[in-house]
């Protein structure tokens, strides 16, 4: 009789830790700022064990989670961010969005979160912080002279590398919300809706194709932030 429930202990006990094991999985992700700047150290802690890793040198990391999980991600300078994970996720990107102001800049880059200093300095940004965006009717008033080298022109477009074709366009791509749109919607945007306005001008540009060759304008609003 012992013997007996000795067995269907064993055989109890070999369940659960079976259950345990084919909960517990490995998962691989990777950190991002504008769409394709990797970040470097940023501190990745899983909800359920409270263990944190730190992205490596590709913005890259791997950890250990418990079925349906979450992850909180987390670097100076950037707004934190949340992931939810479910059974079928098996790699996870997630880009950070850098606050606000020149000090979160220089967070980026002197605590080494960002090693290629030069992609964020060839940002330009103005945030609602900064200026008082309620105070302009469009946003074209509101970016107009306010970036060093980019034009507004009559008929709308953007534009930041200068004329490059009689024939072809050479307005700027315009992303809002990280969204790709027409550059007819900035005239549907309401400027004291608006949280901040980036310019990508070099290089960087080329993470959105052959649509950012003009450069790029990009647009967060303060319902975006919210969602």
């Amino acid at each position: 009789m012992k013997t007996r429930i000795s067995l269907v202990f064993l055989a109890l006990f070999c369940v659960v830790t079976v259950n345990s094991f084919a909960q517990e999985r490995f998962i691989q992700g990777i950190v991002t700022t504008f769409d394709s700047i990797t970040i470097v150290g940023a501190e990745v802690m899983v909800k359920s064990s409270k263990e944190i890793v730190k992205t490596d040198s590709l913005g890259q990391f791997k950890v250990k989670i418990d079925g349906s999980d979450k992850l909180k991600i987390s670097a100076k300078g950037f707004i934190n961010q949340n992931v939810k994970l479910d059974e079928k996720t098996k790699l996870v990107a997630v880009n950070l969005k850098l606050k606000a102001g020149e000090k979160a800049r220089e967070y980026a880059i002197g605590y080494g979160y960002v090693k290629d200093g030069e992609k964020l300095n060839a940002l330009a940004q103005m945030t609602s912080d900064d200026v008082d965006f309620s105070q302009y009717t469009n946003m074209y008033d509101l970016m107009r002279g306010r970036f060093a080298g980019v034009q507004v022109q009559s008929n709308g477009d953007i534009i930041i590398r200068g004329v490059n074709s009689i024939n072809l366009s050479s307005a700027a791509l315009i992303v809002v919300d990280g969204v790709q749109v027409d550059g007819s919607v900035m005239s549907t945007l309401v400027p004291s809706q608006v949280r901040s306005i980036n310019i990508i001008k070099d290089g960087s540009a080329a993470i959105y194709g052959s649509r950012g060759a003009n450069g790029v304008v990009v647009i967060e609003t303060k319902k975006g932030l919210d969602d």
